[in-house]
């Protein structure tokens, strides 16, 4: 029995250990990637503008669009409460003033999380008849995001911002602690959810 134990810890120190690691590199290489359009996912807004993290997301969505890789941007995120605009709304005027023609721009605004963000979106998507997307987040955010788009049935490549706001050792490990949480607590999730 003791055996079995150690063994059951070994698999699972591995596990953690590979799932630490592939959120920590995920998407690297993906820069050059195509498809219809290119969703960033919000990230709160400072009245009506992007926070900075954000606005490193919007960075690299309008890149892929000016840079032709994609026809679309799609951007997300709700109002919290007592705010003056949605987040989807601060990243459509912030991608505005920075050239991308406001017929190209699709605008969720109702979410709140990651998952919300998708699942709002993919009527959207449908609606416009996007079939593939680039998600764009901060690298931590990506592993987890693109599978739960996957799960949605989402063709989705994940680009991570070059443009990331968690820049310093002591902006990148409580996110990268979070994500790592949050990816190994989501199979349970759900499981009970079903």
């Amino acid at each position: 029995m003791k055996k079995i134990i150690q063994l059951l810890i070994i698999i699972l120190l591995i596990y953690v250990g590979y799932t630490g690691y592939s959120i920590w590199t995920y998407g690297q290489g993906n820069t050059e990637a195509n498809a219809d359009a290119a969703m960033v996912l919000g990230a709160a807004q400072w009245n009506g503008k992007p926070s900075p993290v954000f606005e490193g997301r919007l960075k690299q969505g309008i890149e892929l669009y000016k840079e032709g890789q994609v026809d679309y941007l799609i951007v997300t995120g709700g109002a919290s409460e007592g705010s003056v605009t949605s987040e989807g709304e601060a990243g459509r005027d912030y991608a505005i003033e920075w050239g991308i023609p406001k017929k190209d721009i699709i605008v969720e605004d109702k979410s709140m999380v990651t998952e919300e963000n998708l699942s709002n979106a993919e009527t959207l998507i449908e609606k416009e008849k996007i079939t593939s997307i680039l998600l764009v987040s901060d690298t931590f955010h990506l592993k987890r995001a693109v599978n739960l788009a996957e799960d949605k049935g989402m063709n989705a490549i994940g680009v991570p911002t070059k443009y990331s706001a968690y820049q310093s050792w002591e902006t990148k490990i409580p996110f990268f602690m979070q994500e790592w949480l949050y990816y190994i607590a989501d199979p349970f999730i759900q499981v009970f959810k079903d």
